[in-house]
């Protein structure tokens, strides 16, 4: 069997990706410690996409989308599809026909390290996709990659089976034994921040830690206010 391809992999459960589904990815990368967030080259095609989904990972070499093509023939429903492209924007990996398989397939959506085109037919289609922009150039098919290994993307580690949501910020990742335990942070840290909000709303601007942080950082002396 080639070992460039792990087929069995455990996935974080359809269960909670619908309870992570419901957060912006902000509050998930803040919970999870304010990591987890692939770099910002990695953005959404279109403000309003949105995916939530367990990872399947894809390596390849630079402007070559063979593996792109074989994952997404062993692609689960549900699956997100997190390429390891490189970062490379000199040709498009993924078009119109290869994002028309996905949402046949019922792939959730497709984050990549890399350069994708057909960008008006992928925005009509309504297919979640997060690249580093946009490339007339088409690829090569020829150079072997892996798929279901773990990979380097936007600078974070992804592990096939892991959490990803993306929305118009941006990319993270939850390690997929981690996720449950977060879910409860999450639900707290959305309360606060509208608590926090509907106090700035009501004229109570100033945050409490405020002072004491700059009196820590030693900006204010002790006593002394803005």
């Amino acid at each position: 069997m080639n070992k460039d391809i792990v087929r069995d992999f455990e996935r974080v459960s359809p269960e909670l990706v619908n309870e992570a589904a419901q957060f912006q990815a902000a509050i998930l990368a803040d919970v999870a410690g304010r990591r987890g967030a692939m770099h910002g080259r990695i953005q959404a095609l279109r403000p309003r996409m949105k995916v939530a989904g367990p990872a399947l990972t894809v390596e390849v070499r630079p402007g070559d989308n063979l593996m792109i093509h074989a994952a997404i023939a062993m692609a689960k429903p549900g699956d997100v599809l997190v390429i390891d492209g490189k970062g490379d924007q000199t040709a498009a990996l993924m078009g119109t026909i290869m994002m028309t398989a996905c949402r046949q397939l019922g792939i959730a959506g497709v984050v990549i390290d890399g350069a994708v085109r057909d960008s008006l037919e992928i925005d009509e289609m309504d297919f979640p996709v997060f690249s580093v922009g946009t490339n007339p150039n088409g690829p090569t098919k020829s150079i072997g990659g892996r798929i279901g290994h773990p990979i380097s993307c936007g600078g974070v580690s992804v592990q096939a089976g892991d959490l990803v949501l993306a929305d118009a910020d941006g990319v993270v990742v939850i390690e997929r034994e981690k996720i449950a335990s977060l879910i409860p942070a999450a639900h707290k840290k959305v309360e606060d921040e509208a608590k926090r909000i509907a106090q700035i709303k009501e004229g109570k601007s100033a945050a409490a830690w405020l002072i004491p942080s700059l009196q820590a950082a030693g900006v204010l002396k002790a006593g002394e206010l803005l």
